[in-house]
């Protein structure tokens, strides 16, 4: 399983900076992870001000 990010993303683009797999991009109201490229490494719930990046 990946994390996922919620829908309290403020697109702020600190998880997708921080992703060592670059499997986060920008979608049109949050950003998206690849679940296909994410190891689960959690470096995007550290960084995420608001907390929506979800552990699986």
């Amino acid at each position: 399983m990946a994390y996922t990010i919620s829908d309290d993303c403020t697109m702020c683009g600190a998880c997708a900076a921080e992703c060592p797999e670059s499997c986060i991009s920008e979608g049109d109201t949050k950003y998206m992870i690849d679940p296909a490229k994410c190891t689960d490494c959690g470096s995007c719930a550290q960084v995420c001000p608001v907390d929506a990046c979800i552990a699986p």
